[in-house]
């Protein structure tokens, strides 16, 4: 879903005012019940990330650490069932995960008396159980659970939220698994059309570092509208990049400085497809040979088609 640069300034204007919980995305999506579901949680997730990352060093400095973990004895020697942690978390805008990671590994180098492995860590976020600490094995949980973008548990939320977002999510299985679906879910779509393709890991077997997913071997060339319009409508492509995300400003001007102008000077004009949507007016280097989609395009017509034709 394409959104204009009005629409996505209001849904981040309205996230910029919300907690990051799974009340927060039943409100978005009754706010904005005209837009897809699947672009306002990749909106929603983005924008949530882009705060964190944003805040990170803060929240680790020895200070702010000694501070959260002083805050955590307290509240549960008061009240052990009580959220504290997850309550601490959303008093200082910081991700319950991450929160929880903080003072599970201040607590186990105080047990310990080393730096806990990273290893270690997630297992232990992974499995709560494992924590040698039953107060703080129940507060972790309550952290990963209730963490919409970060933590080991957000396919469980991801599953819970399928009821929400209707048939558009149910690809998902996983955060860390979305980017490679959609590329699996491309490589179907050209397989289909019968067309010709290198994938990313056989352009880095030979050598390349910076490639986009897929080369088409025969050049291709899509109109928006009709055959009628294709000689003026119509672009080359030699190259697709698959975009399991919402194309915003910053992230859309970040991939043209890291990868996409790269692409385009390696390999000529190309098309990115940002899955679930993006800004309509960053869509505009098509003549210098960027193209944006929100979908794959379905007027996709072979030069070979073509010129068959003629």
């Amino acid at each position: 879903m394409k959104l204009s640069k009005a629409q996505y300034d209001e849904i981040a204007q309205f996230l910029g005012h919300v907690q990051p919980t799974r009340q927060s995305l039943r409100k978005l999506k009754e706010k904005f019940p005209s837009q897809s579901q699947s672009t306002l949680l990749s909106i929603f997730s983005q924008e949530y990330q882009k705060q964190i990352k944003r805040t990170h060093a803060k929240h680790h400095t020895s200070e702010a650490v000694e501070t959260y973990y002083q805050r955590y004895l307290n509240g549960v020697m008061k009240n052990a069932a009580a959220p504290v942690l997850l309550e601490l978390a959303n008093e200082v805008d910081f991700a319950p995960s991450l929160m929880a990671r903080i003072v599970l590994e201040r607590f186990l180098q105080e047990k310990e008396q080393v730096i806990p492995s990273k290893t270690l860590i997630n297992s232990m976020l992974r499995d709560p159980s494992q924590i040698p600490d039953g107060v703080l094995a129940n507060q972790v949980y309550q952290c990963t659970v209730n963490d919409c973008c970060y933590g080991p548990l957000v396919d469980c939320i991801k599953q819970e939220f399928k009821s929400l977002i209707t048939s558009e999510m149910q690809m998902q299985a996983t955060i860390s698994a979305i980017g490679h679906e959609h590329e699996v879910l491309l490589r179907e779509m050209l397989l289909e059309k019968n067309l010709s393709f290198i994938a990313e890991d056989q352009l880095r077997a030979k050598g390349y570092d910076k490639t986009p997913d897929f080369i088409l071997e025969v050049p291709v060339e899509f109109t928006l509208f009709s055959a009628v319009t294709l000689a003026v409508e119509g672009h080359i492509i030699h190259w697709i990049e698959s975009k399991a995300s919402f194309g915003d400003e910053s992230s859309h001007q970040a991939y043209l400085q890291d990868q996409f102008w790269s692409y385009w000077n390696r390999f000529g004009p190309g098309l990115v497809i940002y899955w679930y949507g993006f800004i309509e007016e960053l869509d505009c280097h098509r003549e210098r040979g960027i193209l944006l989609k929100d979908c794959f395009p379905t007027d996709i017509v072979t030069l070979r088609h073509s010129m068959a034709q003629c």
